[in-house]
């Protein structure tokens, strides 16, 4: 049975919620104080316990954006009218998973001296710091500048009404926790707790990725934002994009050359990718941190549900995703003739396989193993591309609620590999050597030819500079390259880390979530065979002004479709809405990115009503 680190970080958060407010006033002596606790390793680590479980996203999976939408998409892809300031919460919030979380960090920071063991104050300062770099990142991601809080503070301190502090002095402060993390931190611990907990390596991750984003966001967002001075600190520094991109390659590269991680691979580039995803224990080779799930002790989650079942969000991957993997030989999918018209089972044929190990394609088996072979199941999926890379066996029934218990991964030596290929391109200084240490070998587990920078940057990828499937704002001698590790880290990352989402936002890339969420292509009217257990007979079901219904016969169930799953096609050539076309998943739900302002969250409007030194995020009413 595998130590369950969540069970140590509920017992740490129901500790917390009970007694916060005896560990921060006087009390009496049969109560909990400051200086009765952290008086030991094990009260360092209980208190620190519930950081893992507030702060680290248990579903990935579920993260929307241009590659990933649900039926009922969030407010975040319908922007528009339907994106609001919120009163409360809004990713800001005031408990957990937000600033309660940093003060319980500074609390702990406050009183660790009460610790008498000198490692472990040494060890449980660096984890704190850790978080409180890790707290930030998020912060910064979604507001851009925030206050700055580094000590334990109460209801009646001034400096809860701070102003947002710079970007800048933001960064400077998580890159000081940050390498405290780094050169105090334990390294990697013995199986099979590697995975579970915080070590220097974990840092190191944390660094490369925080600091790629901010490296990206100054090149692409290139004037100061959300406020003049955003980019500079109070003393007046400031530091530009190429000094956070020299910082991320630094980082990603200490991290390669540790040897203390590598690749899963078993020499099966048909199998390995999804096995390192639907394995119930997180592989300690490759994933640098992972949430620990544990089916004995009745810890599960709800991913295989989400994905298998037709009364949940019904989430797909989008076409645009599915059309950016390459044939198996390396060149491009959408150079083939007729490429946006093929029918499912061409269209899926003989391309990059982690493409078969993220969705199902005909000869996937699941329900069956053996026998059965799965392809779609429309029901239960928006586009028709139906996600498989977190379900597990059928056997383990992860389709009933709650019911999945693979771990879940936080971070990862492959995305290490990617960040320091993206840093180096976008500073200019990348070669074929970096590339092969890199990109290649996340190739390699899979079977894919090599990503060649020179032909990449003589013959950039039409479909990737496209305003309508790419990114046009990517311009330079690198280009090419550019664009294909933009495409690797979209196939190879799909639904991990902090999402595709903030990969857009870094990339001034929002206009992304106004293109298209198309799905697969239907011929129109018709049955047709998607696999050995998937046949469908698609059919008319009204026509009016405003386009063509269609529906779904199932003839496994021996129905009709019920009206939820209605659905339009239209001709990707022209737009229109047509009788044979791909999937339209938003047809009938309007989404706007607007460029003026979705950059950041708003912060809620009952913060700004207790703190009005807190300036809004600009064009947020």
């Amino acid at each position: 049975m595998k130590k369950c680190i969540i069970t140590l970080a509920i017992a740490s958060l129901t500790f917390v919620s009970c007694n916060l407010e005896d560990v921060l006033t006087l009390v009496p002596e049969s109560k909990i104080t400051p200086e009765s606790y952290f008086t030991s390793a094990e009260d360092l680590q209980l208190f620190s316990n519930s950081f893992y479980n507030n702060l680290l996203d248990k579903e990935p999976f579920a993260r929307e954006s241009d590659l990933f939408v649900k039926m009922n998409p969030s407010e975040l892809i319908r922007g528009g009218n339907d994106r609001t300031v919120p009163a409360t919460g809004g990713g800001w919030g005031s408990g957990t998973g937000a600033w309660g979380d940093l003060r319980k960090m500074n609390t702990l920071l406050a009183n660790i001296h009460n610790c008498k063991d000198d490692n472990a104050v040494k060890e449980y300062t660096a984890l704190v710091k850790f978080w409180r770099a890790y707290f930030y990142a998020n912060m910064v991601r979604k507001f851009g500048d925030v206050p700055w809080y580094d000590k334990e503070l109460g209801s009646a301190d001034e400096e809860l009404y701070n102003p947002r502090d710079s970007r800048e002095t933001i960064l400077n402060h998580m890159i000081e926790d940050i390498d405290v993390a780094i050169k105090d931190l334990p390294g990697k611990a013995a199986a099979p707790q590697t995975s579970y907990r915080v070590n220097k390596y974990t840092a190191m991750m944390v660094k490369a990725q925080f600091c790629l984003f901010e490296g990206t966001f100054r090149k692409y967002h290139s004037s100061p934002a959300p406020f003049e001075t955003s980019y500079t600190a109070a003393d007046g520094s400031s530091h530009d994009y190429k000094y956070y991109l020299d910082l991320a390659a630094d980082a990603a590269k200490k991290l390669m050359d540790t040897g203390a991680y590598k690749l899963y691979s078993t020499g099966k580039p048909g199998s390995d990718y999804l096995t390192l995803f639907n394995s119930t224990n997180a592989n300690p080779d490759e994933i640098i941190l992972a949430i620990n799930y544990d089916r004995d002790l009745k810890i599960k989650h709800d991913c295989g549900r989400d994905i298998t079942n037709q009364t949940s969000a019904r989430y797909g991957m989008t076409k645009k995703l599915v059309d950016m993997y390459l044939m198996k030989d390396g060149t491009r999918f959408t150079d083939k003739p007729g490429w946006n018209v093929m029918p499912f089972a061409e269209e899926v044929a003989d391309r990059d396989p982690r493409l078969a190990q993220t969705i199902r394609t005909p000869g996937y088996s699941w329900k069956k193993p053996g026998t059965s072979k799965d392809g779609p199941e429309f029901a239960f999926c928006q586009t028709g591309y139906q996600t498989i890379k977190y379900i597990q066996p059928y056997d383990l029934k992860p389709y009933s609620t709650d019911n999945s218990d693979n771990d879940m991964p936080v971070f990862r030596y492959a995305e290490a590999l990617l960040i320091y290929a993206e840093a180096l391109a976008e500073l200019g200084t990348l070669t074929q050597g970096d590339l092969d240490i890199s990109v290649n070998k996340i190739r390699d587990r899979v079977g894919m030819p090599h990503l060649d920078m020179a032909a990449a940057n003589a013959n950039p990828d039409p479909y990737l500079m496209s305003a309508e499937t790419g990114y046009p704002n990517v311009t330079g001698s690198n280009k090419g390259v550019i664009l294909e590790i933009r495409r690797e880290r979209a196939i190879e990352l799909f639904q991990e880390g902090y999402g595709r989402y903030f990969d857009l936002m870094r990339w001034k890339a929002g206009y992304c979530l106004n293109q298209p969420f198309y799905g697969m292509y239907i011929p129109g009217p018709g049955s047709y065979v998607f696999g050995d257990d998937s046949k469908y007979t698609f059919y008319v079901g009204s026509s009016n002004a405003s386009g063509t219904k269609f529906m779904i016969y199932d003839p496994a169930a021996g129905e009709q479709s019920s009206n939820d799953e209605v659905f339009y096609l239209v001709d990707p050539n022209t737009g229109q809405l047509a009788t044979a076309g791909v999937r339209d998943a938003l047809h009938t739900i309007p989404h706007s990115f607007d460029e003026t302002k979705h950059y950041f969250y708003p912060i809620p409007e009952n913060e700004i009503l207790l703190n009005p030194a807190l300036v809004q995020n600009p064009n947020w009413k």
